[in-house]
């Protein structure tokens, strides 16, 4: 039987498991958990793999690494090894947000959210596991799924890695619901897609005094504030306007009691890049600014600069596997085009070692109150298009592995 044949099947499953789908997302949605505590989560996922009969292990902490032994003809050389073996990616943790979209499935974890839609990836790799459980025939070699914790802090998918969960991978897909494009479609363009993202902080050192005698110390507060300010000139004059850059202060804490002119205080933040020149040239300029605003208040200030994941850029021919596979599900009007985002993934790790593609899943859709972006209290997605992503990996993966 070819391809469409295959294609059928996976629409037809799709069909029957999406409610099941749905639920599933909701259930994870309850009960999230911050990077590196998906104790909960991580269980959750054995007992569905467990109810298949889904061999696996428990990998990188709080992950879980799967595996789906295809069954076609020429799927194992002679000494039984898969010919081809692929990678399909979902990350588990959640974010600390105090959800507020009332939804009867709200989080039950106080300060906690899915509010990136990772409870969704783990539902749609769920789906896809289901489907391609029943498409053993059609595989000839090996899925891997890998249940990665620790995204929102940049450091599962290394942690993954290190515990062998791309040994012996030829490809990796992953894919993330998106805020920005509109639901059921998907952007699986070439390319650079999502920005470097890096950190730093900024320790400042004035002098204490009391709130009625400024000028008896240095505020370290207003110098602070002054810097606050002051990043945001690399953005606006001193880096070309066609060249993409973001620069966000997402702590700023100083002072003890109301009536002390604060003596220290530190800001935190993350700069996002496009390029890797630009990338490699930030520190410098940040710190110079910082500095000479230091000095102009007679204050001391440290800056630190972490790198943290490169850019993210998918594969071409990992990429047009993916947009033909959801032409074969959805047809053409489920391709969509999106520029990227500033925004980063540590999928961008896996895609240092393979080639891979990440797609963005649309969901955006007014009618069902999912307009609010990532990291939002409010974040709610369409959950129709859930199953539509089961449905692509799967096919994905078939194609990847050349049917059998």
């Amino acid at each position: 039987m070819g391809t469409a044949s295959t294609t059928e099947r996976i629409r037809a499953i799709g069909a029957d498991i999406e409610s099941e789908v749905i639920a599933l997302r909701r259930e994870l949605h309850k009960h999230p958990e911050l990077s590196g505590k998906e104790t909960r989560t991580q269980e959750a996922l054995c007992i569905e793999l467990n109810k298949l009969g889904i061999p696996y292990r428990r990998a990188a902490g709080m992950g879980v690494i799967a595996t789906i032994r295809g069954e076609a003809s020429g799927a194992y050389d002679v000494d039984g090894n898969p010919v081809r073996r692929v990678a399909l990616r979902a990350d588990i943790d959640a974010l600390p947000v105090t959800e507020q979209t009332g939804a009867p499935y709200a989080s039950q974890s106080e300060g906690v959210m899915h509010a990136c839609g990772h409870d969704c990836h783990m539902a749609m790799m769920l789906g896809a596991v289901r489907i391609l459980d029943q498409l053993r025939d059609r595989l000839r070699g090996e899925v891997r799924i890998l249940f990665q914790p620790a995204e929102e802090v940049s450091i599962g998918a290394l942690k993954m890695i290190d515990d062998g969960a791309l040994d012996g991978v030829d490809a990796v897909y992953g894919a993330h619901i998106w805020s920005e494009v509109d639901a059921g479609v998907f952007s699986c363009e070439p390319g650079q897609r999502m920005a470097h993202t890096d950190w730093f902080r900024i320790d400042i050192e004035g002098v204490s005094a009391h709130g009625s005698m400024p000028h008896k110390g240095i505020d370290a507060i207003v110098v602070g504030a002054e810097m606050v300010t002051a990043l945001q000139i690399l953005v606006s004059r001193d880096v070309s306007p066609f060249e993409p850059v973001v620069i966000t202060v997402g702590e700023f804490h100083g002072g003890e009691a109301r009536n002390i002119m604060a003596g220290t205080a530190y800001l935190t933040g993350t700069v996002r890049t496009w390029s890797d020149k630009l990338r490699a040239e930030v520190p410098d300029r940040l710190e110079r600014i910082v500095g000479k605003i230091a000095r102009a208040f007679n204050a001391q200030a440290r800056f630190t600069f972490e790198l943290g994941n490169a850019g993210l850029a998918n594969d071409p021919a990992c990429a047009e596997v993916a947009r033909a596979a959801v032409v074969k599900v959805l047809g053409e009007e489920g391709v969509g085009r999106y520029e990227g985002t500033l925004s980063g993934e540590d999928f961008s790790e896996y895609l240092r070692l393979v080639p891979g593609v990440l797609a963005f899943v649309g969901t955006r859709n007014p009618a069902v109150g999912a307009e609010h972006p990532q990291h939002s209290c409010y974040y709610e997605v369409d959950e129709s298009v859930l199953v539509k992503g089961s449905m692509v990996a799967a096919q994905w993966a078939v194609d990847m592995l050349g049917e059998g």
